[in-house]
């Protein structure tokens, strides 16, 4: 079993830290921006002032945060991660965030003698719960088969896609795929509902053809209704969004109909939604066409 360091102990943090407890391993937890989870300590998680405190005690040290600044700060800000590191530790970064700034912190922990990898997940709560996660890992092949057994203890589809930055590549591939096929249910559904016919019934008949899919399933169900507790949150994956437009900018391509949703999701976050699940994208499209699918 393995000392692990957990940074980040947040909706999806928490229990993807207490599966790793209930696999054997001992938690090391950094109390730099507050208390640490009380069924962690009380599970046997050890409590630390600092990030530079947890990866001196920790062979692996996992962040989980919200976003690019954060992971920046807890590895490389006063009394960072990378200021606790020894030759050949792990710093697993499970978070979503930059490709790009990714290459560069991976870059600046290796040149340490310690071994990056970037790991993000998608499954979202439910998944972080059930530890059946997918994982998209960048880094060293001789890193990722050590850090195999952790992520197998939160994750049942793991792959490693590349080197250090091809993992967040993924999840950003990822957050597009998912985002614009909720765009296109909810269009399907209001488009329904706009003509005069029942969108359940719609949705029940487009299930058995080729436009069945998880999320005509999952989201559909919710759209129509109107269960929009998150979940994953609207306005992290509106995050995530914005990085797949940053990166195409960087790359020098175009992705209109990443940068159409993403706009949707602006629609969604100005009338209230930022903490919704991001199903309520069709909120954004509704409030656009003044008209719900929901009967008042």
């Amino acid at each position: 079993m393995a000392n692990i360091g957990f940074i980040g102990t947040g909706i999806m943090g928490l229990p993807m830290a207490a599966n790793l407890q209930k696999a054997g391993h001992q938690l090391f937890l950094s109390e730099h921006h507050g208390k640490a989870p009380a069924e962690l300590i009380s599970a046997g998680a050890v409590a630390l002032a600092t990030p530079q405190q947890v990866a001196r005690e920790a062979e692996f040290i996992i962040v989980m945060v919200p976003d690019t600044p954060q992971v920046e700060d807890v590895l490389f800000g006063a009394n960072g991660v990378a200021t606790g590191l020894s030759p050949d530790k792990v710093v697993i970064d499970m978070s979503s965030i930059s490709p790009t700034a990714t290459k560069a912190f991976a870059a600046k922990i290796n040149e340490t003698g310690a071994r990056y990898l970037d790991a993000p997940v998608s499954g979202g709560e439910v998944g972080a719960r059930a530890g059946s996660l997918s994982i998209m890992v960048g880094g060293q092949p001789q890193t990722f088969e050590r850090a195999l057994p952790l992520l197998q203890s939160m994750g049942k589809n793991i792959t490693l896609v590349g080197g250090n930055g091809d993992g967040q590549t993924a999840k950003v591939a990822n957050q597009i795929i998912v985002a614009l096929n909720i765009q296109a249910v909810a269009e399907a559904l209001l488009f329904a509902a706009k003509n005069g016919a029942d969108p359940a019934r719609v949705r029940d008949a487009l299930m058995g053809g080729f436009a069945a899919s998880r999320i005509l399933e999952v989201h559909g169900e919710r759209m129509i209704n109107g269960t929009f507790e998150p979940g994953f949150r609207i306005n992290l994956h509106q995050k995530d969004l914005n990085l797949a437009l940053a990166g195409a900018k960087e790359l020098g391509i175009n992705l209109p109909n990443t940068a159409a949703t993403q706009q949707v999701f602006s629609t969604c976050r100005a009338i209230g939604g930022g903490n919704w699940d991001h199903s309520a994208l069709i909120k954004g499209l509704e409030h656009m066409a003044n008209f719900s699918i929901r009967a008042e």
